[in-house]
């Protein structure tokens, strides 16, 4: 009788474990999302501020350096507020391993995407430097200049986010190598290895 409570027992506990495991998986997804979009949303007010005060004290490429920086960072700091909300409200959803996965995954991609986006940016950034030094043009020099400066931002941003995920999402891996499910024919078996 104790073992068939003890083999009970530990059929029941090893899912609820494992359900754990995911679930701690999810959160900690969210929380890095949620500190991402602090930093992005603090990168574009920080930029949106300078660049504000400072584009009515330049002149020249200066100027439309921070012009473009102010730009660029309203749409930042839309981003930024929309993945904020969006990761808060997520934050103790209940995701099934499926799922997990397939939101792991999701973010890997949207983050490799947006670095290479961050690449395409500096490069159209130098495009338009070197347009505007062969056409005496400040306004093409100042945008390709800030072009160059928030690409890279985004580029060591996403990067890092990309990092930090594949880390975290390391856990749903281990916890599916705990994992097992087996069919002889006649018997269905799952197992937990602790």
């Amino acid at each position: 009788m104790k073992k068939l409570i003890l083999l009970g027992l530990l059929f029941f506990t090893a899912p609820v474990f494992a359900q754990q495991v995911i679930q701690d998986n999810n959160h900690q997804r969210n929380e890095i999302n949620i500190t991402g979009m602090k930093v992005l949303g603090g990168w574009a007010l920080a930029n949106m501020a300078i660049g504000s005060v400072v584009y009515f004290k330049t002149s020249g490429k200066n100027k439309y350096f921070h012009q473009m920086n102010v730009f660029w960072n309203v749409a930042n700091l839309g981003l930024a507020t929309a993945g904020y909300f969006g990761a808060k409200a997520d934050l103790n959803q209940q995701l099934n391993l499926a799922r997990s996965i397939n939101d792991q995954h999701k973010i890997e991609k949207i983050l490799l995407l947006n670095a290479g986006l961050d690449v395409g940016y500096m490069a159209t950034g130098l495009f338009l430097n070197e347009r505007g030094k062969n056409r005496s043009s400040d306004r093409l020099k100042g945008y390709g200049n800030s072009l160059l400066l928030q690409g890279a931002f985004l580029l060591i941003f996403d990067s890092g986010m990309y990092a930090i995920h594949n880390h975290n999402g390391k856990g749903l891996n281990k916890a599916l190598e705990k994992v097992s499910v087996n069919f002889d024919g006649e018997q269905l078996g799952l197992r937990y290895r602790f």
